[in-house]
């Protein structure tokens, strides 16, 4: 068993979202939002530009104001706990737009994904997994950050999430910008990801991807849930087709 997948599969956690409200000024950008994301499952929020899906993340992390009724992951009330501490939770976020340090190489940005842990054997053998999962890493380890392709930046990031070995990763629209060839090579690390047990909550643009990756999903639009239900009663609802997928 690898190190990222025995980290996954030792926990019955999972994440509650109960009464999810987020204002910026005047303007409600997600209300009472309830889902939850058990432990192992891969759970999608699909939406068009401005449905509230990285308010969400945001929130659920603790990097806008929020209220809520439960943020719980396991038996830890999130709704107490930091952003910074979130990693030391097992909880790792993947943002949009990468955020890579562009002023620093690919290997330092990937340390300092691992800065909540000791510098051993045992962290050693996850970098090793995760230039196994993207090789492209390992050739320009030793290249600056800002100068990768997109795609290669986006791999960088969730390449960073990875090292902190959490047992949830939140990942926002992961296939921002990227050709279709990268897209799917996204989508194949998301799926060795949830074949390893890892708890993913994904928001996406990309429909297809998004019911691809998951189990389950939420369509949220204006903020709150349209609909919701497995991947692949949404990916066949005509509604849904007509309007995420052009068909």
């Amino acid at each position: 068993m690898t190190a990222m997948s025995e980290s996954a599969t030792k926990t019955a956690q999972a994440l509650t979202v109960e009464g999810l409200t987020v204002h910026y000024g005047g303007v409600c950008a997600v209300r009472d939002l309830s889902f939850a994301v058990p432990a192992g499952e891969a759970i999608g929020v699909i939406g068009a530009n401005g449905a509230g899906k990285t308010s969400t993340l945001k929130a659920v992390m603790g990097l806008v104001p929020r209220k809520v009724g439960t943020l719980r992951y396991g038996d830890v009330d999130l709704s107490r706990v930091h952003a910074r501490a979130m990693v030391r939770h097992r909880i790792g976020y993947v943002p949009e737009g990468r955020h890579v340090f562009a002023g620093l190489p690919v290997e330092k940005n990937l340390l300092l994904g691992a800065y909540v842990r000791k510098w051993n054997a045992e962290t050693r053998a996850t970098l090793a997994e995760v230039y196994e999962m993207f090789p492209v890493l390992g050739e320009m380890r030793g290249r600056l950050a800002g100068a990768l392709s997109g795609g290669q930046q986006q791999m960088l990031a969730i390449g960073r999430a990875l090292m902190a070995r959490p047992r949830l990763l939140l990942l926002d629209e992961p296939s921002m910008g990227l050709s279709p060839k990268l897209v799917e090579e996204i989508l194949a690390v998301l799926l060795r990801l949830r074949s390893e047990g890892l708890s993913l909550l994904l928001v996406e643009q990309n429909a297809k991807l998004t019911f691809e990756a998951t189990s389950s999903c939420l369509v949220v639009e204006n903020g709150e849930v349209a609909m919701r239900g497995t991947s692949a009663q949404l990916r066949h609802d005509p509604q849904v087709r007509r309007i995420y997928l052009g068909l």
